[in-house]
């Protein structure tokens, strides 16, 4: 599914160019990282395999995590049910979010941005819009990206057993980091 995504990414990065629009940054080794604090028990995992890009003319953006990327869990055990029971892997592979930057600004230029990123997130096949609060450090050749935001459960249907409630929090903690590299000018 990753590569499906890619395929996609790279095929918007060339209609972007085709059209002579865009300067495009993108990653393929960007980090996101959750964190369950429950009263019995925390479960964090992290994947170093975010894919993403940013069209810094458009302002619009695309990310995307295998779900079976994620390591670091307390155990074996924890990281099949995650995989397996909660996020359904088989099912639905692949994490995304994608859609526009709302405040006007030139990523093109050096500088550090507090902006809102509004767009679709789906997790478990469910889609929920959010607007996040993200920092993008320009180099003007880079974009560092970092963000933190909270995850409901309820928002994606990712049931937890009732035996399991006081192990696994109904908000997840998660964090993106990233830095996407100028891969097409104008």
């Amino acid at each position: 599914m990753i590569k499906l995504v890619s395929i996609v990414l790279l095929f918007a990065m060339a209609l972007t160019k085709a059209n002579g629009q865009g300067n495009i940054f993108s990653t393929q080794t960007g980090t996101i990282s959750f964190i369950s604090e429950a009263p019995l028990e925390i479960i964090s995992a992290t994947s170093k395999k975010m894919e993403g890009v940013i069209d810094a003319t458009a302002l619009s953006f695309a990310f995307a995590v295998g779900i079976r990327t994620f390591e670091g869990f307390n155990n074996g055990l924890q990281q099949q049910h995650f995989y397996e029971n909660y996020l359904e892997t088989d099912k639905y592979p692949t994490a995304t979010y994608s859609g526009k930057i709302i405040e006007h600004v030139d990523l093109t230029k050096p500088g550090t941005y507090q902006v809102r990123a509004k767009g679709q997130l789906n997790i478990h096949g469910r889609s929920k819009e959010r607007i996040l609060k993200v920092e993008l450090i320009s180099t003007g050749s880079e974009i560092k990206v970092s963000a933190t935001f909270l995850v409901p459960l309820v928002d994606h249907q990712i049931e937890v057993p009732r035996i399991v409630n006081q192990k696994i929090a109904q908000e997840i903690s998660v964090a993106v980091h990233g830095t996407l590299t100028l891969a097409v000018k104008p």
